[in-house]
């Protein structure tokens, strides 16, 4: 598994607070970047970590854009069809990430529910920046990590979905994300082919 650029932000200040395996913590040195450490958990397989550390890593436009697609792509369509709306509103914030359609993706989230993978996905887009309180309250800004750790939430909760295709959808998870890490694939579009 080739490991995906994500700049050069040391991995240790990155994931603070990402919950990974003790095998992956062993092998996370201090001067690892993001990128380095990708390479170190990939070749020794630690799959769930990587996907945890790659939607840290990704800016959080295409930490959600990967969820997008991975949803689209994945999640079986009858299940999909229920929480349409907050799809729609975690990909609307992907393509203009403005204040308006993060809150509009915060509504959505809490209409789908936090308990499903749409919900979650939309609440990432919410969590991603900008004030969680209403426009005429004080400002309350969430954790740096929040949008990260959602998303990662989002493809772990597609892994259990079905069982039986968790190995094949934990490959095409990273792929997709490594595509967008790569800039193969931009946010907002569709990957080719």
């Amino acid at each position: 598994m080739t490991p995906a650029p994500t700049g050069p932000r040391l991995a240790q200040e990155l994931l603070q607070g990402v919950p990974l395996s003790d095998a992956a913590k062993a092998l996370l040195e201090p001067t690892h970047t993001i990128r380095q450490f990708l390479e170190r958990i990939s070749a020794a397989q630690l799959e769930v970590d990587a996907i945890r550390v790659l939607a840290a890593g990704l800016p959080k436009p295409e930490s959600v854009w990967w969820g997008v697609l991975c949803v689209k792509q994945l999640m079986p369509k009858p299940w999909r069809v229920v929480c349409e709306s907050a799809l729609v509103s975690a990909e609307k914030w992907v393509k203009e990430p403005t204040d308006a359609n993060r809150r509009a993706a915060g509504s959505a989230a809490e209409k789908a529910g936090w308990d499903t993978p749409t919900g979650c996905l939309a609440g990432a887009a919410w969590l991603s920046g900008g004030s969680l309180s209403p426009p005429n309250l004080p400002t309350v800004m969430p954790r740096e990590d929040l949008t990260g750790r959602t998303v990662a939430g989002v493809l772990l909760m597609l892994l259990a979905l079905d069982a039986k295709q968790a190995d094949a959808m934990r490959t095409s998870i990273l792929q997709l994300g490594q595509q967008i890490a790569k800039g193969e694939i931009k946010k907002g579009e569709a990957p080719k082919g």
